[in-house]
């Protein structure tokens, strides 16, 4: 029969339901989300689920779209988990997954960012992110990368809990390609829906206070306001504005988008930030894993700067030896 898998016409003999499909083209069916004409198929329900000749079926996994010396009592909690990082990084832009690994594991994160994107049926033993990072040892955080509307984000997370069974996920929702800035009503309609749906959502959004309380009161578990654009590394552009977010939210703000090197995650973190989402500045740094390392040090300076309390700006000069008995 033809079927068309992944937007490419096939021939396909022998096959007559999807696991039967699964074996002629020699996929795992633990590593992978299948949808037969836009429904989502269970996995339980490969080996009964027929087909026939003119389906669209897409067939899509998890692509590259560590503890803090801290005090024991120090983490961030979202969606009921606790998490003792606070650097949480993406997979995407690495030369290899073998980098990728190696970066995840210098960076000392507990959360890595996966896009959702098609299996190759073609090339079958080309290796797949979780054959790197194991999602026993790491949290994934299936995103939206890529999306552009709310009906879009909203198909691929569902394909990303029928994968992987993780229902704590980042949306984001873009505006355009060239500023890749969110698309707060798109943004907030699909919030909306994934929580019903039984999501825990942590969302991308703009550096705006009144986004951001909208987006908490709608129940997303965590509000991720941009630095900067994506991958630009031009770093926090707006500190006011996160710092307005940070004081009035309920849930943990993660600056997310923007940050070019460390002295930026550092500030992220003295402003108060519970955590800090990477991709580009380390994945296109010359020595990723060496730039994984000091985006380490940075948010764990930067959250101990925070805990200190810095000291108080002055307008002029206040000596730190006392003037009395000089000599």
């Amino acid at each position: 029969m033809q079927l068309t898998i992944n937007g490419e016409a096939r021939d396909i003999a022998g096959a007559v339901t999807v696991a039967e499909l699964l074996a002629t083209l020699e996929l795992d069916s633990r590593k992978i989300a299948i949808e037969l004409n836009r429904e989502i198929v269970p996995r339980s329900a490969y080996a009964e689920t027929g087909l026939s000749s003119g389906d669209r079926i897409e067939i899509v996994h998890f692509i590259g779209g560590g503890n803090a010396p801290l005090g024991e009592d120090d983490y961030f909690e979202v969606a009921g988990r606790r998490f003792r990082s606070r650097l949480l990084v993406g997979t995407g832009k690495y030369k290899d997954f073998e980098q990728t690994k190696l970066a995840i594991e210098a960076s000392g994160s507990e959360i890595v960012t996966v896009a959702v994107r098609r299996v190759n049926v073609t090339d079958r033993n080309q290796p797949m992110l979780v054959d790197y990072v194991d999602p026993k040892k790491y949290t994934y955080l299936p995103n939206t990368a890529g999306c552009f509307t709310a009906d879009d984000a909203l198909r691929t997370l569902r394909l990303a809990r029928e994968a992987g069974g993780w229902k704590l996920v980042k949306l984001e929702v873009l505006g355009d390609q060239k500023t890749l800035y969110p698309e707060m009503e798109q943004t907030l309609a699909a919030t909306k829906q994934l929580v019903k749906e039984g999501f825990d959502v942590m969302v991308y959004c703009a550096d705006d206070p009144i986004a951001a309380r909208k987006l908490e009161d709608l129940g997303a578990c965590a509000i991720m306001p941009l630095a900067a654009p994506i991958g630009s590394g031009l770093g926090i552009q707006n500190p006011v504005n996160i710092r307005i977010i940070i004081e009035n939210a309920k849930v943990p703000v993660l600056v997310d988008a923007g940050v070019g090197t460390a002295s930026d995650a550092a500030i992220a973190m003295e402003l108060g930030c519970d955590g800090v989402l990477m991709n580009t500045a380390i994945a296109e740094a010359k020595d990723p894993i060496r730039m994984a390392r000091a985006m380490k040090l940075a948010i764990e300076a930067g959250r101990l700067a925070y805990q200190a309390g810095r000291m108080p700006k002055k307008r002029y000069a206040d000596p730190s030896s006392p003037l009395a008995g000089l000599i």
